[in-house]
Order: C-alpha cells, then sequence, then structure tokens
C-alpha cells in the first residue's frame, strides 16, 4: 500500500483538479485497493503535518491546503478569493437548488432581469446550459458545473444545505 499512496498523491498532486475512481483505475489497481490507500492518505494528511489534506468534491478527490497552512499560505502568496457579487449568488443559489430552470423562471423568482449575471455566470463555468425547455421557444435551461462544485467544496448536489432550514446562506443577506 505505501508504494500505492505514492502514487495516488503524485497523481493527486500532478492533476491540481479532482481525480475521480474512474481516472484512478488506469493505475491498475483493484477498485477496493484504491479506495482503501485513498482513504489511508487522507487518515495520513489529516493530522496537518504535511501542510495538505486530501478532499472529496466534485465526485473525486482532491489535494488542499491544510487549515493549519493556510496562514502561511496566505502570507506568501496573499491570495485572493474569486469574488462574486451578491446577484450572482442569489442567482447561482436558484439555479443550484431549482435546477435545470430557464432564464424566465429563474426572473420570476428573483423579481429582476438575470441576464448580465447569469451572462457572468456562464464564462465563469459555475453556470451551463443544461437542456431546453418542452415550451413554446424552447427556452435554455440551466444548472451548475462541476466547477461550482469544486468553487464550494461539494461533493455532489446532494451536499448542499436543505432548504427547510431556511433559505440557503448564498441568499441571507
Amino acid at each position: 500500500m505505501p508504494d500505492l499512496k505514492g502514487e495516488l498523491l503524485a497523481v493527486l498532486f500532478a492533476a491540481g483538479r479532482p481525480v475521480g475512481l474512474k481516472e484512478l483505475k488506469a493505475l491498475d489497481y483493484p477498485e477496493e485497493a484504491l479506495l482503501r490507500a485513498l482513504a489511508a492518505l487522507e487518515r495520513d494528511l489529516e493530522a496537518g503535518h504535511l501542510g495538505v489534506a486530501l478532499e472529496r468534491v466534485a465526485g473525486g478527490w482532491r489535494l488542499v491546503v491544510h487549515q493549519k497552512a493556510l496562514p502561511a499560505v496566505e502570507r506568501v502568496l496573499k491570495p485572493s478569493p474569486p469574488r462574486l457579487s451578491k446577484a450572482a449568488l442569489e442567482v447561482l443559489a436558484l439555479v443550484a437548488y431549482h435546477q435545470p430552470v430557464s432564464r424566465a423562471e429563474l426572473e420570476a423568482m428573483r423579481g429582476k432581469s438575470v441576464e448580465g449575471v447569469l451572462e457572468s455566470l456562464l464564462e465563469r463555468g459555475l453556470v451551463r446550459v443544461v437542456g431546453e425547455k418542452e415550451a413554446p421557444g424552447r427556452p435554455k435551461l440551466y444548472g451548475t458545473t462541476e466547477r461550482f462544485l469544486e468553487v464550494f467544496g461539494l461533493e455532489s448536489l446532494d451536499d448542499l444545505p436543505p432548504l427547510e432550514d431556511g433559505p440557503p446562506l448564498l441568499l441571507r443577506g
């Protein structure tokens, strides 16, 4: 297993993005061995001694900066997280919770035009066209992307907070 953990660590480091089990099977190990090695690697990195952690996101695994190492990374690299306007967060939350959804439906829920905001979310790769509605004019239907899951650290849409708990945090102002 130590060799497999090393191989997995190298692949995840080099990828710089989430890597799914389907891709990892190219290492020619049984699926059970891959999953055991990923779990062991996650435990090894959990304490933060190496400054990275293994995160399950968007249907795969990726390396991220461990919480303990964040202050050092911020001091040296001074990262600026991507900013989304309040309007963009509102529209993104509506898409995430109501997908597939048309522009007209988004505008009805929001009570304002979403055209510019929706275009911005499309350009950022957080939203995509997922089909057309069976209605006159065949309006486009929108949904979230894998990038959305990555940016918000979600493994799947099932990880979104439930709506029963009140409005999503993205909509609270």
